[in-house]
Formats: structure tokens, sequence, C-alpha cells
């Protein structure tokens, strides 16, 4: 059936009736009707929703003779249209248009005390598949329903086959914690209408084209490329708790890597990535130039940079790499982790939260509070990228005092119950592991109640190198984060630690005693993790806002993972009395056997 009306021209009071109506019918058990007292929609939701509603309405209706029934199905769906053009010195590299349709069932079987989730096997199902990954993008509701339906029968089936061998692991295996599977939640209904924007492709392929020819003046730069990508997505979300979500959400951004070789074949890099919610928040032509040049530029100086040394001693994070620094540490401590049910004599691949267990403890100097806020839209006049009304469980996003005065209050979660947090508070943003979704920051603010100017605070840090007779002192300005290198390289930092390691600094600067800098190559941190914030000798009253795509993988690699997280941190430059720092000692590839063609 088509409906002869265009859906999105509906106001968001009529959306929110059509969809409340449309739920309730479906929970009542009235398909094509709303119950008694319901609001009588005017007009039928378009055929995607109506046909995830329809088919919702009777996975609810699924039974078996067994001791476990349905009690939760959720519907997701992600409707995407991107774009994507790629450049390396002055040369069209590729292009690629890209329209998808991407659903997620989740099922749960048993009740939210014990259910299929929070098992090692919890994702995974052994028969064979026959539902789409990829939904057809015409809207034929028989299509989508068979979609739908095929994607419910397989996630019932995995159910009914993870909850039966939890229950046989549960047999040889003792639980130290018994927590609930899963935590109830409040319906929710929100309309975000979408708004397709019109993008000039033409004009970006010729400005990615254009900036990618910046390079063609650095012969040091042996590799360089400059991305642009901007995605439009509708998410749709329907449980049979009655809550029905559909938000717009728009990501673009402009990335510039460069690498090259120093003299003794060390390889360096460096990149920018500029992220906004619309094509038109990002930087003019003029500033977009600016970046690729100082990319290209901190290429050219690191190759021809001395190689750093081993070093202990005060070490000071300035500007962005303070922001990066935070970033990455919280991110990964902050997030409620829970370590799944496992199968008798397999250990299972999970790596606890160093927060684990920690509320109550001190986890940063008394003088600092950190705030996470998805309500939060604006700071100083600039947009925050981490801003939501609604995770991916269908739960109103909360704003969290995550550590005040310096001791943990409080950490992310989801609708899956830990041992720090037995409700969501609204922070399920990825799709996670073991039958849960994955809580990430949003919106991460790091305040201090005692800061200093940040002329003080490098006054400090050479204070701090006199009184311990050190040569010189630690400036990091820019940390790899996310990360520029390969999967080769991240396996290595990886290997080299026994606790969870850190990105490299990709500007390093020794600070002598008279003031003199000096950019330095090849330096890793050693022993350094969140447990290090406690150590913070001082901050300073300047503040700086970090936007980044987070991915979930280890320093959220560039590529890596299906699905990112956007978020904003926004922290003052800090100073730590003691860090150690080592010079890596990796293999060295050789230098090009003959030099460069010219490039200009």
């Amino acid at each position: 059936m088509k409906f002869p009306l265009n859906p999105w021209k509906l106001s968001r009071r009529q959306w929110l009736a059509v969809l409340g109506s449309a739920v309730a019918a479906e929970q009542a058990g009235a398909q094509n009707a709303p119950p008694a007292g319901a609001p009588k929609p005017t007009v039928a939701p378009p055929l995607l929703l109506r046909a995830m509603l329809d088919e919702l309405g009777r996975a609810r209706q699924l039974r078996l003779i067994s001791r476990d029934q349905v009690y939760y199905v959720e519907y997701a769906l992600d409707d995407a249209d991107s774009y994507s053009v790629s450049a390396t010195l002055g040369g069209l590299l590729g292009e690629r248009r890209n329209r998808f349709r991407l659903p997620r069932v989740t099922l749960r079987l048993g009740s939210p005390e014990f259910d299929n989730g929070n098992y090692v096997l919890s994702d995974y199902y052994f028969g064979s598949r026959f539902d789409p990954e990829q939904f057809p993008l015409d809207e034929d509701y028989n299509a989508l329903r068979q979609g739908w339906w095929l994607a419910t029968d397989r996630a019932f089936k995995g159910a009914l086959e993870a909850i039966g061998r939890k229950r046989a692991a549960l047999q040889n295996v003792t639980q130290n914690e018994k927590l609930p599977d899963f935590s109830t939640a409040p319906a929710q209904q929100l309309f975000e209408q979408p708004k397709r924007i019109k993008l000039d492709e033409a004009a970006w392929r010729n400005r990615v084209v254009a900036l990618s020819g910046i390079f063609e003046r650095y012969p040091e730069a042996l590799e360089s490329t400059v991305d642009f990508d901007f995605t439009q997505s509708t998410a749709y979300l329907l449980n049979t708790e009655g809550t029905s979500v559909i938000t717009a959400d728009n990501l673009a951004y402009a990335r510039v890597r460069a690498s090259g070789q120093a003299p003794d074949g060390m390889r360096v890099r460096d990149h920018a990535v500029i992220p906004a919610l619309d094509p038109a928040q990002l930087p003019a032509e003029l500033d977009l130039q600016r970046a690729v040049t100082a990319v290209a530029e901190n290429v050219k100086a690191l190759a021809a940079a001395p190689l750093g040394a081993n070093y202990t001693g005060p070490v000071m994070f300035e500007g962005t790499a303070a922001a990066q620094l935070f970033a990455e540490l919280l991110s990964a401590a902050l997030p409620a982790q829970r370590k799944p049910v496992g199968e008798p004599g397999r250990p299972v691949p999970f790596q606890t939260s160093p927060f684990e267990g920690k509320i109550g403890s001190r986890v940063l100097p008394t003088s600092f509070t950190v705030a996470d806020d998805p309500t939060q839209k604006v700071w100083r006049g600039r947009p925050l990228l981490g801003t939501y009304a609604i995770d991916s469980e269908g739960v109103a996003g909360q704003a969290v005092t995550v550590i005040e005065k310096g001791v943990l209050k409080a950490i992310l979660s989801t609708r899956q119950p830990a041992r720090d947090a037995a409700k969501s508070n609204g922070h399920a943003r990825l799709p996670g592991n073991f039958g849960a979704k994955s809580a990430a920051i949003s919106n991460l603010f790091v305040k201090c109640a005692e800061p200093v100017t940040a002329a003080d605070l490098k006054s400090q840090l050479l204070k701090q190198v006199a009184d311990r007779s050190k040569p010189y002192g630690i400036i990091i300005r820019k940390m790899d984060f996310p990360s520029s290198a390969s999967i080769a390289e991240v396996r290595r930092l990886a290997a080299g630690s026994s606790d969870r390691p850190i990105s490299i600094p990709l500007l390093a600067y020794r600070v002598y005693p008279d003031g003199r800098e000096e950019l330095v190559r090849g330096l890793r941190f050693r022993g350094v993790s969140v447990r290090s914030l406690k150590d913070i000798l001082a901050a300073s009253d300047t503040e700086t806002a970090f936007d980044f795509l987070g991915n979930g993988a280890p320093f959220s690699l560039m590529g890596a993972g299906g699905f990112v997280y956007l978020s904003t941190v926004v922290a003052p430059s800090v100073l730590f009395e003691e860090l150690e720092m080592e010079v890596a000692t990796d293999d060295l590839p050789r230098l090009p056997v003959v030099p460069p063609p010219p490039t200009a």
C-alpha cells in the first residue's frame, strides 16, 4: 500500500500522536486500531515504520513450550546516506556514494533477573542465516516485513540457544557476584524531523583535490591523503516497552594524514581530523588550508628532529594534548563494564575497567571535578558534538557528575546492571558484546577549582626541572588520539605493556631551563594509565575543547569498528610531577633506495 502524503511534512505533535497511538495499539494487541482513549491518528506512519510496528506486534506473541518466554524485543534501524572523497598530491584517489539500511533486533528470553544476555556466546547464532544484513531501500512494505520477520526468527532461535548454554555453563561455574541481566527504563517517545542537506559534491571534490595538492611542496611527506566524508542518518528505535524514537544524526569531517621518514629510517606522522554536524560548520577554505599546511610542516619538522631519550620527570600536557589525554583515559575508564558468564575451563578475553569497585575512591586531585552531559548543546558559542536526547537503548541522556572533588562518584551505564551501576543513566552509545550495548562519554567537562595561569603553569614546570636537577622538561602539545597508526604498530604497543597502553605523543618538546624548546621524536609513555591522573600537580585557567570520533577500538583507531560516537572533551592544560617516557626500540625500515621524483 502506498501512502499519498509525504510523511515528513507532519508536525512534531502529529507525529508523536501517530507513533504513540501505533505503539499503544501494538501493546494492546490490536494492530489496526488504538486502544480506547488514545489519540486517533489522522495519517499512517511511513512504510518502514509501519513494517517495524507490525512485526514488533507479532514478535511479542512468540511462544514456545519452554520455561523461557520472550519479555523484551527491540527493533532498531539506521537509514544512512553517505558521500566520501579522497585525494593525494592533487590527484583524486576515490569518490563514493553509499545508501544503506542496517537493521538490528534484540530479543530477550526469561526475565530481567536472568536472560540470554551477559554470556560469552550471547551474540552468536550457530544456525543458517536467511535474513539480509542490509534492508531494501525501496518503500516496499512486504519486503520490509519479510526482513524483520527473518531477523526476528534468527534472534529468537539464537536467544533460545544462548540461554540454554548459559544455564548449562552456570552448572559448572560459581559467580562471585550475582546481578540481574537487564534493568527497566521508562518508555520514551521522540521524533526528530530529518533534515536532508543538499551537498555540493563537485565543490567538495575540487576542494579536497586542491587541499591534497599542498603536500606537493613537502617532499618530506612520503605519504599523504586528504579525505572528506558526510553521512546523513535517520535512526529508528522501537521496543515492546512502548518506546518509539526517530533521531536524525548527521556527521561531516575533513581528515588529513601524512607520514615520512627520519634519516635513521624512523617513520614520523601527523594528522588532523575536523568533525562537524553539518558541512556548513566546517572551517572556511583558508582555515582548511592552514590545517593541511600545519600537518605538512609538522611531518617536515619531525623528520628533521633529533631522537628523544628515555626520560623520567615533570611533563606538561598543553592545550589540545591535555583534552586528548583526558579523552583517551576517561573514555576507557568511565563506562560500566561487566564480565560475562564464560564456558567452563575457557577464559573470557575481558579487561576490567580500572575504575571498577572504585566508587568513593580518589582518582584525581581534590581540586578536580568531571561531569558528562549529553544535554548541553553549546560551550562558549561552539556546538558540542556529544549532544543527544535519547541513547541507543531508548533511555534519556542524563548529566552525570562522575568525579567530584577528585572522588569517583558514578560511572556511565547502560541497561545492563554492573557492579557500580544498577540502572542506566542514558549513556548506551555503541553496539556492544555479550548481548549488551556499550556505554561511552558524550560531552565531558574537566574542571579545576584551583587553576593557575598558563604562564605560571610553565613556570612550575621549569621549577620542577630545576629542583630535580634535570637538564630539561617535556611539553606535549599533541597526542596520537584518535590514532592514525597502522594495525601492526597498535599490536606492538599493546604487546609491550602489561597495562592498557595509551597513544604516543606526536608533538613532544624538550624545554630547557632558559625556556628554549626543541622538538623531539620517537618517544612513548611507560606505565602511564588512568591511575596517573592522581598525580597531577597543577592545571591552567584556560580550557581547550577537543572534538573526536570514538569507536571503542584501542586508541580509537581511525577506520576501526563499524560504528562511531561523537564526543567533545573540554579540559585545562595539566602538569604532572613525574611521568616516564622511553624511546621506541622497534626495527626501523630502510630509506627509499633512490630519491623521490619532483612533485612541484
